[in-house]
């Protein structure tokens, strides 16, 4: 490898390890976030900050194997991504075993109209998948690549839902569910970008295998190409909400600048106000922030969504260990009372189908939002946003204070103390509509729930929360 080569991979890793730790992004800082000019973008931010849950899917050829999506490619990233596979010593063999995954990816129990029921019965407004992931398999009939899920040495091709897309994003519209398809801005497989022939040899990383301003020319044809493929997405499948795009080491500041507010721009003369997540990088493009495997410990006072896996992963493994119901009900309020929204991600299975432990706890959702969503979708933050265990949320003049029970064991007290200092005229629970007795205190009231029969039919279980609903003489401003 030569020099440049090497003292640019030093810095860029450098970077990274601050962003990018073992495929984990961390997030911009609030305080760079940049406001769009656009009115139309930031009247999608409204309907995206109304929406709060998303269903993220990240689905490939790999998960035939149940591990890390693409990771595994990067020999900079070897020591954590390769984990539970007998891979070939031999790096050439190995990655051609990987890349070969597609000639054997027939996901032939994949039916898109129950994904997509699935989640609208959770209660998901929007879709996140993964059109396109690092290794550069295109889940998409795409022209400008044959490493696409409709090759014909993918024995998916034949099938009539080859297209996963395409009948992916018309079953969740039908439902009503927004479209945010997931697209990386890095490919491995596209030779423009791990271009053959240059110093670095076989030794692979996260970025390009050459330094693109001493290189131009092969530069521009990776710019091409991936503009190229952002378009094709955004003019043949439909009405796009926004695009999510992954690999934040490509931009401009890395060196990598594929010109992407170019071409967002383009886009938004057929899709009026798309929103663009270019996560990580900051600046006009990352129009919300999108914490990973995390929640932030306040309130940011930008949009911004949180993207939490179901299982270990965010890819499918076998025999994983996936969050209860109400383990992801108590990340979801306290997400929402800070102003974001939770992006659960299921991985789904080799042949098409979801796990079921995914299934039980997406149901199990949806279940609770049924009786308690008015607290939830189209809210914002509202002061003391979670203390003393109660999480605040507001809309229309109301007030909501969700009491949380983390524990199915944990003990329900008669009476319960909620901080907030704001008027009050009526206090209500909001799965009866009865009203509970309230006594002023310092700082906020003490509010007694009244008893019909629901703790009985619990068998002795805490339930997952108890919700009031605080009016007063006059509404609260919206922060």
């Amino acid at each position: 490898m030569e020099e440049k080569e090497l003292q640019q991979e030093n810095t860029e890793k450098k970077d990274q390890e601050e962003m990018i730790q073992e495929g984990v992004h961390n997030y911009s800082a609030a305080e760079d976030y940049v406001w769009p000019t656009d009115p139309k973008v930031l009247k999608k931010l409204e309907w995206f900050q109304d929406q709060k849950l998303a269903l993220m899917m990240h689905w490939g050829p790999y998960s035939q194997l149940g591990l890390v999506s693409s990771w595994a490619l990067s020999d900079a990233d070897a020591e954590w991504s390769r984990t539970g596979v007998d891979w070939e010593a031999d790096n050439r063999e190995f990655k051609k075993q990987y890349a070969d995954l597609n000639k054997t990816f027939n996901p032939i129990r994949f039916e898109p109209e129950k994904w997509a029921e699935l989640a609208r019965e959770a209660g998901v407004r929007y879709l996140i998948f993964t059109t396109k992931h690092h290794d550069g398999f295109c889940m998409w009939d795409t022209k400008y690549s044959d490493y696409k899920i409709t090759a014909p040495d993918c024995p998916f091709h034949t099938h009539k839902y080859s297209d996963v897309v395409a009948h992916l994003f018309e079953a969740f519209r039908k439902k009503g569910i927004g479209i945010i398809p997931y697209f990386s801005k890095a490919d491995w497989h596209v030779d423009s970008y791990w271009a053959k022939g240059y110093p670095r040899g076989d030794y692979m990383w996260r970025g390009p295998s050459y330094v693109p301003a001493e290189h131009p020319e092969e530069w521009e044809k990776f710019v091409i190409f991936t503009q190229n493929q952002i378009k094709e997405l955004a003019t043949q499948y439909g009405q796009l909400d926004g695009m999510w795009f992954d690999a934040g080491w490509v931009c401009a500041q890395n060196g990598q600048d594929i010109r992407l507010g170019e071409v967002v721009e383009e886009v938004r003369k057929w899709q009026p106000g798309m929103l663009c997540a270019d996560r990580t990088v900051g600046g006009p493009y990352e129009n919300y922030i999108t914490p990973e495997q995390c929640v932030p410990g306040e309130p940011l006072g930008v949009p911004w969504e949180s993207n939490i896996t179901l299982g270990n992963d965010f890819s499918y493994e076998f025999s994983d260990t996936y969050k209860s119901t109400r383990e992801v009900l108590c990340l979801f309020v306290d997400i929402v009372a800070k102003g974001g929204n939770l992006a659960i991600n299921a991985g789904p299975q080799p042949d098409g189908r979801l796990p079921k432990e995914c299934i039980a706890t997406l149901k199990g959702m949806g279940e609770w939002l049924k009786v308690y969503g008015e607290a939830i979708y189209g809210t914002r933050v509202c002061v003391p946003y979670k203390k003393d265990g109660i999480a605040f949320t507001q809309k229309a003049g109301r007030v909501y204070a969700l009491e949380m029970f983390p524990e199915e064991d944990a003990a329900v007290p008669e009476r319960v103390w909620i901080p907030y200092s704001g008027p009050v005229k009526r206090v209500t629970m909001l799965d009866s509509g009865l009203e509970a007795a309230v006594t002023a205190g310092d700082g906020g009231f003490w509010a007694q729930a009244p008893q019909d029969g629901r703790e009985e039919r619990r068998e002795s279980k805490a339930p997952i929360a108890r919700v009031y609903v605080i009016e007063g003489e006059k509404s609260r401003e919206e922060l």
